[in-house]
């Protein structure tokens, strides 16, 4: 089964990013955007795992230290790609998510998963093949978006899958994160 380790966002989050997506919708010629209730966060892909590995990946997920932090969204940014571009909303800095990744990472890689070894940039992808119309001013539009920012308390492990034809995501196992303190 397909498998990766997510940030899942409130309905509040899903809903402002559904509106910035049927804002962009107008001013693009192709392209898929994603599906508000598949709008997440991803922390680490996993890829196809053997169903009796998933006790691996709880148990690294179960060993990572910590604790709940305040995630902060904002900006349009995007990926170039031949055939259209990845458009994506950005993340702000946050060096607890920096570290629960990095461990994440450094658990899975020692319980013998394969993962990818690039530098971890945050973002959320919203739409994929994407190409605007010429008159789009991505500067504009992105000055445009609201603050958005969430309190994160769980990570997520997720199954990908297409059911009925539709890209369906699952959570599978809940990790809680500690309560942040000095706030």
């Amino acid at each position: 089964m397909r498998l990766f380790i997510a940030v899942n966002f409130n309905e509040n989050i899903k809903n402002m990013l559904s509106d910035i997506i049927r804002k962009l919708r107008p001013h693009t010629r192709q392209g898929s955007y994603t599906l508000t209730e598949n709008l997440h966060l991803t922390l680490v892909f996993l890829g196809e795992v053997e169903p009796d590995r998933i006790d691996k990946v709880t148990r690294a997920m179960k060993e990572m230290i910590g604790t709940s932090f305040e995630l902060k969204l904002g900006g349009l940014g995007h990926f170039r790609r031949d055939g259209g571009d990845i458009y994506w909303i950005g993340v702000e800095n946050n060096e607890i998510l920096q570290d629960m990744q990095s461990q994440l990472a450094k658990l899975l890689i020692r319980a013998g998963f394969s993962i990818e070894e690039r530098k971890f940039k945050p973002h959320l992808t919203i739409g994929r093949r994407i190409i605007f119309n010429n008159s789009f001013n991505e500067k504009e539009f992105s000055r445009t978006l609201p603050e958005m920012s969430m309190e994160v308390n769980h990570i997520s492990l997720m199954k990908s899958e297409r059911i009925n034809g539709r890209l369906t995501y699952t959570e599978i196992f809940s990790r809680h994160l500690d309560v942040s303190g000095g706030r």
